[in-house]
């Protein structure tokens, strides 16, 4: 037993727990601080905080929107413009809008390597701590110019210039709708029954109950003025717009501008108690056989009583 056995094996080396083993070389050129809190974010997602790592990586003014980084990864661009949003509400992105000395806007985005609890805004500029970005003055989008200075009253040696009059500014008020002279409950409700069936007659002019109330007077208008139903209805439903966005208003404009004149008025009857005069029915002068209205056969015409004849022949 004291004998060593050299066929046996040695003695197993300890292992390392599972997890990784760091070997880290320290860095002289070309790295990026990134802090823990990004590189191990609990709510970021992988591709975001890898983003996150190659945007800080990157160089001063240099392009960082979805298609530059599309052409740049094999993510697609959908997947960026994810992973830029989740970067943006966790306060490492802002997007800053400005307006250049020319008029236009401009927009760029500024990373931050520690997050931001709000990010910039159009108005806010440029952090200090960003070389890259130098902050630039803010100009004040609703800024007034200076206001012109006048000469005294006593200075002025020229005319007045005339100053055109303002155009007025009251809102075109629409034209009313056309109402009856005359109240008649009949006419009325022929009115309503012809609106509440419109779209029988083409099915976009389905009308609510209140705009039906509303055009019932318009319609009552147009029967009172001797337009029959048949009409109106073609009036209303002729000749429509391929896609009537309103129908009411539609409906409304038509009847207030197609208005009918009124019918004109029937002669004056006769008072009480008078009958209508009838004319004489046609007979031949006896004379000269000329025809005349008398009520009975035998007579003279007017020439022929001035020629004495019928003196003649009644003797």
């Amino acid at each position: 037993m004291g004998t060593q056995n050299s066929s046996a094996p040695a003695c197993a080396q300890p292992l390392n727990p599972r997890g990784v083993t760091h070997i880290n070389t320290p860095h002289t050129t070309r790295f990026t601080i990134v802090g823990n809190h990004l590189a191990q974010h609990r709510k970021l997602s992988l591709t975001a905080i890898g983003l996150a790592v190659h945007i800080q990586s990157l160089p001063g003014q240099s392009r960082v929107d979805i298609k530059t980084l599309a052409g740049r990864f094999t993510e697609g661009e959908t997947r960026i413009a994810a992973a830029l949003r989740e970067l943006k509400a966790h306060g490492y992105l802002a997007q800053v809008r400005e307006r250049l000395s020319n008029g236009r806007f401009v927009t760029h985005t500024v990373s931050y390597n520690q997050p931001q609890p709000q990010p910039l805004t159009a108005s806010t500029p440029c952090p200090d701590a960003l070389p890259d970005c130098p902050p630039q003055p803010a100009e004040p989008r609703d800024a007034l110019p200076p206001p012109r200075q006048e000469a005294p009253p006593a200075q002025r040696t020229g005319p007045e210039p005339k100053t055109a009059p303002e155009p007025a500014s009251e809102p075109a008020t629409k034209p009313p709708l056309p109402e009856p002279r005359t109240p008649d409950i009949e006419r009325h409700r022929t009115a309503a029954a012809l609106l509440a069936t419109l779209h029988h007659d083409d099915r976009r002019l389905v009308l609510p109950e209140r705009d039906v109330r509303r055009l019932t007077p318009a319609v009552a208008a147009w029967l009172e003025r001797g337009v029959s139903s048949e009409a109106v209805r073609h009036s209303l439903t002729a000749n429509l717009p391929p896609k009537p966005r309103h129908p009411a208003a539609l409906l409304a404009h038509r009847l207030t501008e197609c208005l009918p004149p009124p019918a004109p008025t029937p002669p004056s009857s006769l008072s009480s108690g008078e009958t209508h005069a009838v004319p004489s029915p046609l007979h031949s002068c006896e004379g000269c056989e000329r025809a005349i209205r008398t009520p009975a056969p035998g007579a003279y015409c007017r020439a022929c009583r001035e020629a004495g004849l019928d003196i003649n022949a009644a003797a």
